[in-house]
């Protein structure tokens, strides 16, 4: 996948979880996805977002922007911006690959 598949102006948002066989549950501060098939949760495809994840997970619930998305945490984060955006593209990517998210918009849409 190439990285202009997250261009700033493109748009993330959730798959709706009836969509594609998913529940989650936030749990101690962590957000728990498990997929679902035929009503049974696939235990070895388990995903366990940390806060920072969590957050993530949070935001694209409602189509928002790479860039938007980035911003948000560095305001909430202490991290560096190009480190920040390193590892959201990192998430987004792996999310994407399992169909947890969708690219929406954006100058190649």
């Amino acid at each position: 996948m190439s990285s202009e598949s997250f261009a700033t102006d493109r748009r993330v948002v959730r798959q709706p979880s009836t969509d594609h066989g998913f529940v989650t549950r936030s749990i101690a501060g962590e957000t728990i996805i498990v997929p679902v098939s035929s009503r049974v949760g696939d235990l070895d495809a388990i995903y366990t977002l940390n806060d920072v994840g969590s957050r993530i997970w949070a935001l694209v619930e409602s189509p928002t922007s790479v860039e938007e998305i980035v911003a948000i945490l560095c305001d909430e984060y202490e991290a560096p911006r190009d480190q920040i955006a390193s590892d959201l593209v990192e998430l987004l990517r792996e999310l994407e690959a399992n169909g947890l998210i969708e690219l929406v918009g954006g100058s190649d849409a």
